[in-house]
């Protein structure tokens, strides 16, 4: 008689874990489901960002230290396309390259909110004074300077996080590329260092 109580006992745990692992079960794939409607209803599209115009303002290249000295100043915008998700810009910084070598130090841009169509739109000079240059980075540069051709990057690396109605994700990694397009004739603008002048306002590549 005590043995059979006992696998009653034995029996009714076994039914109540059943019963609250298919509860979790079911809770779980309630959420996924609700996650996955979420999802396919608001949709984020990345942010789009545009390079709007740049000055050089200074490119020395010392060959005999291979130090490069630069000096650009640019505009940069972004907008929120959606229509139903906001962003946080909570961390941006930007700087400036060449041929994927660093020029520049970075930048840090102010945090801000972007809310449903709102665009936003930067200004910074970003410095880069006695940078140590490779030399063939130096024998490029000064090759696309005797060719009155110059393309430059600018690259912004941030941090950033959705917002729908009350609910804010966490942070997501931003990393944006600009291509920045100089020439000594024609152009936009004031001529900058070495002549060279802004040729044309580009899209930017955008990944989060």
């Amino acid at each position: 008689m005590s043995k059979d109580c006992g696998n009653h006992g034995d029996d009714d745990l076994r039914h109540a874990c059943r019963r609250l692992l298919a509860i979790l079960f079911g809770l779980a794939l309630i959420v996924a489901i609700i996650a996955l409607i979420v999802y396919l209803v608001l949709r984020p599209t990345h942010p789009r960002f545009f390079l709007q115009d740049a000055t050089l303002r200074q490119l020395d290249l010392s060959n005999s230290s291979g130090l490069l000295s630069t000096s650009i100043q640019i505009t940069v915008a972004s907008r929120n396309p959606n229509d139903r998700v906001g962003v946080y810009y909570d961390r941006l910084d930007v700087y400036a390259s060449y041929k994927y070598q660093q020029i520049t130090l970075a930048a840090s841009l102010p945090p801000v909110y972007q809310g449903h169509g709102d665009v936003d739109v930067w200004s910074p000079v970003l410095s880069g004074p006695n940078v140590p240059f490779a030399p063939y980075l130096a024998d490029a540069l000064s090759q696309d300077c005797q060719s009155s051709y110059l393309i430059l990057q600018v690259k912004i690396d941030g941090r950033v996080r959705w917002k729908v109605g009350s609910w804010i994700s966490g942070h997501y990694h931003l990393f944006v590329t600009c291509p920045a397009f100089f020439i000594t004739s024609g152009g936009n603008g004031a001529p900058g260092a070495n002549g060279f002048r802004f040729q044309t306002a580009t899209y930017c590549r955008v990944e989060v």
